[in-house]
């Protein structure tokens, strides 16, 4: 639970997060989170802020812990986590990747933390099986995912502008070509 919870708020800088709602969405006690709260902002990662009798929780963004942490939690916790457990297993993946801004800050462009996720699925996958996951992802992760989806014989051919310019920025591969599953 407190990875999950160091996740949320550092891949939500953006954001301060009640206990009551993290609560809710991690389906703990509040006095879990309020606990895991208290230690996270003793070692210095969280900041903590009242308005009225609600607790605020934020990314301490100062520290020299912050880029590293925010990488590791995006990995390990983000985007490339979270598809990977739902792509490879829908029948027709033959490959997937993140593209846009959340690829970009894989690669290590710097930048404000992504909006939404960019995926681009590449096969003959079923268009509500793919929904489905987007859905599933889209409330994992508190961000909005958006599939592509094309042929594999689309992705081979140069012909496309759109599949051209996603080739020519940076991609993070969630199921790359010949992965077992």
């Amino acid at each position: 639970m407190l990875g999950e919870l160091l996740a949320w708020i550092y891949l939500h800088p953006e954001e301060s997060s009640s206990v009551a709602e993290l609560a809710r969405r991690f389906k703990v006690s509040q006095s879990t989170v309020s606990r895991e709260a208290d230690r996270l902002a003793e070692a210095g990662l969280i900041q903590t802020e009242r308005r009225g009798n609600m607790r605020l929780l934020r990314a301490d963004l100062t520290g020299p812990l912050a880029r590293p942490l925010t990488e590791l939690l995006a990995l390990t916790y983000g985007p490339s986590a979270v598809l990977a457990d739902l792509l490879p297993a829908l029948p027709g993946v033959a490959e997937a990747y993140i593209y846009g801004s959340w690829a970009a800050r894989y690669s290590g462009e710097p930048g404000p933390p992504p909006h939404d996720v960019d995926v681009l699925v590449v096969g003959d996958v079923d268009d509500d099986d793919l929904a489905d996951a987007a859905r599933d992802a889209e409330r994992r992760l508190g961000r909005e995912v958006n599939v592509h989806r094309v042929s594999v014989a689309s992705w081979r051919s140069a012909d496309d502008p759109f599949l051209t310019s996603v080739r020519s920025r940076p991609t993070y591969a969630i199921v790359e070509p010949g992965d077992p599953r």
